[in-house]
């Protein structure tokens, strides 16, 4: 979400140059985070595997569509992207109602198939998964992992904690990543120079996001990504609109 933006606003690449980097970027966040995630009990692996079978479909799919599209016409849908994504989140912080699983509800690791599942893995599985299917066609078409749609998903639709749903949401994203960026490597749209240093601070940041996001309040996180989504979709609407600004 941050990438595309930046490397394209600030740096002045093409669209599908900055969104086959950010994939590959993408890849390298999910790796950092996603093992401790899982063994804290962050993210619900079995939940995330589920939801992955939707967004490694779409991911390629979408990865195919992006070289036929102009870079406007990227840049207005991530507009409207991020528009729908600050909708959602705001919504949720209004309601402020979970009546699924709490914020302390964790995931055991260690825990047999069947155990104690998280009664949010259920609710609304078939919707879930045909979303994530449009998550990662929007992953692929706009390089932003997934996550924009998945996190609202799983919390707002599964009624997961935001903490556990961006965790999953996180996990999901190397496998999604992966799919979609194959293509745009194939393409040429990906530049090892700007990549190679990119995944570095990337993957460093992801590793020391992981361990501070369980000493951050979901209301904090919620209300600093709501900001960040709001200024992007405004940046990006620009782009679309063909400002010079």
């Amino acid at each position: 979400m941050l990438l595309v933006p930046l490397l394209t606003l600030a740096f002045g690449y093409s669209l599908t140059s900055a969104v086959g980097t950010s994939l590959v970027c993408v890849i390298a966040t999910s790796a950092g985070a996603a093992a401790h995630n899982v063994l804290t009990g962050r993210a619900d692996a079995r939940l995330g595997l589920i939801l992955a079978a939707g967004t490694v479909v779409g991911a390629f799919s979408g990865s195919l569509v992006a070289a036929y599209l102009p870079d406007r016409l990227l840049a207005g849908l991530f507009a409207l992207l991020m528009l729908y994504t600050a909708y959602s989140l705001w919504r949720g912080m209004v309601r402020a109602t979970d009546d699924g699983a709490g914020p302390g509800e964790r995931i055991d690791p260690s825990a047999p198939d069947g155990a104690s599942a998280p009664s949010y893995r259920a609710r609304q599985r078939g919707l879930a998964v045909s979303a994530s299917f449009v998550a990662g066609n929007v992953s692929s078409l706009l390089g932003v992992g997934g996550g924009v749609i998945t996190v609202p998903l799983v919390h707002l639709v599964m009624r997961a904690p935001l903490d556990v749903a961006a965790a999953t949401s996180n996990f999901m994203m190397g496998m999604t990543a992966s799919a979609g960026a194959f293509a745009y490597l194939l393409r040429g749209d990906v530049s090892p120079s700007i990549a190679g240093p990119v995944v570095l601070g990337v993957a460093a940041g992801s590793f020391m996001g992981a361990r501070l996001a369980p000493r951050i309040k979901a209301g904090w996180l919620s209300a600093a990504f709501l900001i960040v989504v709001l200024y992007v979709a405004f940046e990006m609407a620009m782009r679309a609109l063909g400002s010079t600004r």
